[in-house]
């Protein structure tokens, strides 16, 4: 169980299936978060930076390097 640190809201996350600098949403807020600390799990703020910098990773096509 991990806090967001926007709404304070509970968020279930599973300690085994995250690891650090993950990025993650809250579902109450809609808050962008980002694992800071495993083991308490805890959560920071997701800088828009940070968020920006992976959807451009999920967006490169790998045929454009065949």
């Amino acid at each position: 169980m991990a806090v967001c640190t926007e709404c304070e809201a509970d968020i279930e996350v599973d300690e085994f299936d995250i690891d650090r600098d993950d990025l993650l949403s809250c579902p109450d807020c809609g808050a962008n978060l980002r694992v800071t600390g495993l083991s308490p799990v805890v959560l920071g703020r997701a800088d828009e930076a940070e968020l920006l910098e992976e959807a451009a990773d999920e967006d490169v096509d790998d045929d454009e390097w065949d």
